[in-house]
């Protein structure tokens, strides 16, 4: 299996499966000299690891990072530093039930890779889906920790990188309700605290029926300087929609107005620009999304992602096993009734990783 790599500068390579005795990542490109421990990386690892809700599966893991390398101690400081070697990181599995899976060792679940899989390689690790598992996205969360500490050292005040579940079902927040600080205090992620318990009923009801739903969410990264990107093959928001889409189970990626600008006017999807009384641009509205012509302008940057609902569901479903026989199919075993919800952290981490390789970039074209 190839194409288990993205980046360019800043490179990530993620390895292992749902079941494996692990996974994790290799870093390659993070520049030298940079204070990086394992805490810095597991703070944001405890944000997605699974089991902190009833909202999400009850497998118990404790997402433990360890770095085996790109990392020394600055006899200066007695901390540890970035060499600019390869980062390896990894995760342990400890709580996998992979017996779990045995009945449907054979059958396609309708929804899921298993199918596809299956066509294109001739064997498939069923055991919680292998490599199409969520659980592959811990890595590379372990990854954006990484990219973070780039971003705090290449602009002034560093690069702000957050994240929140707008949506879930046919279920919307308010904007005029948006607190960020709202963001850590629910379960969803979610900024408005109104919004969150709906949320809570409308999901609770999805969880005891033993179904799953969709949730649209949203990453904002602010204080990103103008410049970063380039305007044909290498455009900013291009490889953020690219690295966005590459998470498992999402189905659909707008940045700024996204499909949305479909249905304004040019006045409207205008952001039109000002000079602030020091002399620097100011822009009225921020339809772009914060890229235009695939270089940030120095605006936020707004991208959103559509989650599809969890395909491993109780509720029998018609599918065909690899003989070509017609049976049914119900999936035991702990799953996210809204894969979403710890969909968040992943999104800001795919985000902080492509800002940091265009960081890198920008420097190596320009020198600054």
């Amino acid at each position: 299996m190839s194409h288990n790599s993205f980046g360019h500068l800043f490179r990530v390579t993620t390895w292992g499966e749902s079941h494996g005795p692990a996974l994790g990542c290799v870093v390659d490109g993070c520049p030298p000299g940079l204070p990086l421990t394992a805490a810095d990386i597991q703070v944001w690892l405890d944000r997605r690891k699974p089991g902190q809700s009833r909202f999400v599966t009850q497998r118990r893991e404790p997402d433990e990072v360890e770095i085996l390398s790109g990392v020394f101690e600055d006899e200066r400081t007695g901390g540890q530093r970035t060499t600019g070697t390869p980062i390896s990181l990894m995760i342990r599995n400890v709580d996998q039930r992979s017996k779990d899976y045995n009945d449907i060792r054979d059958k396609f679940r309708p929804g899921h890779a298993d199918f596809t899989y299956d066509a294109k390689y001739g064997i498939r690790d069923y055991r919680g889906g292998g490599r199409s598992s969520a659980r592959e996205t811990a890595a590379r969360v372990a990854a954006g920790g990484v990219a973070r500490k780039v971003l705090d050292a290449a602009v002034p005040g560093g690069v702000t990188v957050r994240g929140a579940l707008v949506q879930m079902g046919p279920h919307k927040i308010d904007r005029a309700r948006w607190d960020w600080a709202e963001v850590d205090r629910n379960p969803f992620f979610c900024p408005d605290a109104e919004a969150a318990a709906r949320f809570e009923a409308y999901l609770d009801g999805i969880r005891k029926a033993g179904s799953s739903v969709g949730a649209v969410l949203e990453i904002v990264a602010e204080n990103v300087p103008p410049g970063w990107g380039a305007p044909i093959y290498g455009k900013l928001d291009q490889d953020i929609a690219a690295a966005l889409m590459s998470i498992n189970a999402v189905k659909g990626v707008e940045i700024g107005a996204g499909f949305g600008a479909a249905e304004l006017t040019g006045e409207e999807n205008a952001d039109e620009i000002y000079l602030r009384q020091d002399g620097t641009p100011e822009f009225r509205s921020n339809q772009s999304g914060g890229i235009l012509g695939g270089i940030s302008s120095g605006q936020p940057i707004v991208a959103r992602f559509a989650v599809k609902p969890t395909s491993s569901i109780l509720t029998p479903r018609k599918t065909i096993d690899k003989a070509g026989n017609a049976t049914e199919i119900l999936t035991k075993g702990r799953h996210d009734p809204c894969v979403g919800i710890r969909g968040v952290p992943v999104g800001e981490a795919m985000v902080a990783i492509v800002l940091a390789d265009h960081f890198l970039r920008h420097r190596g074209q320009t020198g600054r």
